[in-house]
């Protein structure tokens, strides 16, 4: 293994980081790589970098971090945290990495429902808990409720919505159970509390069929939670079934829904939304020009 100088200028470490990293990663990403390291593990800004201020602090502990990312460890794993949608958000193998295509999603809902009603949102499948909380620190007026099957995600989730300094309530539950417990947050059909009621669903639920998994990146298949990333090939809608159907038998009024899809079965979804009698149903191209996400209202 070749070793840096003891201490030489930062570009010049930055130009050792691509070097070691090249043939790893696309060659578009090597330079941003190597500034994030040096900006998390220095302190150093990339402006202080650019304009050659505190030019020769070394990183402490390249090698091992180098080591990580040829092994294909996602470098938000490394350093366990990341920033998205300009919030500091922590992420462990126990959750999935927030995707630009999942903002895209929060601003649809932003942008579909006004900020200024009182509602309350109820997220499926929260993982880091990145949905819930962008949602409430755009929207602290609103009541947000983040769900997970997984303690450990919970854990997460919890602890993010600390750190950015936004109130949400957690539960543990899984979607596909029998039981309501801890799932809908009415006292059933019947609840008339107006704090009961839901009024927007959102899930990014998991949505990769098993058959994917030859075309995926190894910093995604070797490290990211497949419990939050894959879906049986032969019910590839399990969890959009299961969650459109929640209004059949719990009181929402008025109730929109709002999912992250695989590209593959966005008409898919959109067909079995209609058939339980939504309306408005819309699906939306993300940024890249990939149908991901769709929603719906339905009136109870």
């Amino acid at each position: 293994m070749q070793f840096f100088p003891y201490l030489c200028s930062v570009k010049q470490q930055i130009d050792y980081i691509i070097s070691q990293l090249r043939g790893y990663y696309p060659d578009e990403e090597l330079r941003e790589l190597a500034y994030w390291i040096v900006e998390e593990t220095t302190g150093i800004t990339r402006t202080e970098i650019l304009i050659g201020c505190k030019d020769t602090k070394n990183i402490p502990n390249l090698e091992i971090i180098l080591q990580k990312l040829r092994a294909h460890v996602p470098v938000q794993y490394i350093f366990g945290h990341t920033e998205w949608m300009g919030l500091d958000l922590r992420v462990t193998p126990a959750t999935l990495i927030p995707r630009p295509e999942t903002a895209e999603l929060v601003e649809w809902i932003l942008q579909s429902v006004s900020s200024n009603m009182g509602v309350h949102v109820l997220d499926i499948g929260t993982g880091s808990g990145c949905i819930a909380i962008a949602l409430k620190h755009r929207a602290p007026q609103w009541q947000v409720t983040g769900i997970d099957i997984s303690s450990k995600a919970l854990e997460v989730a919890r602890d993010n919505a600390q750190r950015n300094g936004v109130e949400v309530e957690w539960k543990q539950a899984d979607v596909l159970s029998n039981s309501a417990s801890g799932l809908i947050l009415t006292d059933g059909p019947t609840s008339n509390s107006a704090s009961d009621l839901i009024h927007i669903i959102v899930s990014n639920p998991p949505y990769i069929c098993e058959k994917e998994k030859r075309d995926m990146d190894a910093r995604v298949l070797d490290y990211e939670p497949h419990s939050a990333l894959f879906v049986p090939d032969n019910d590839p809608l399990l969890f959009y079934r299961r969650i459109v159907s929640l209004p059949l038998v719990y009181r929402f009024s008025p109730y929109y829904l709002f999912f992250e899809i695989n590209e593959a079965y966005g008409n898919e979804v959109c067909e079995m939304m209609r058939g339980m009698g939504y309306t408005d149903v819309e699906l939306k191209y993300d940024m890249y020009g990939k149908p991901r996400m769709v929603s719906g209202r339905i009136a109870r």
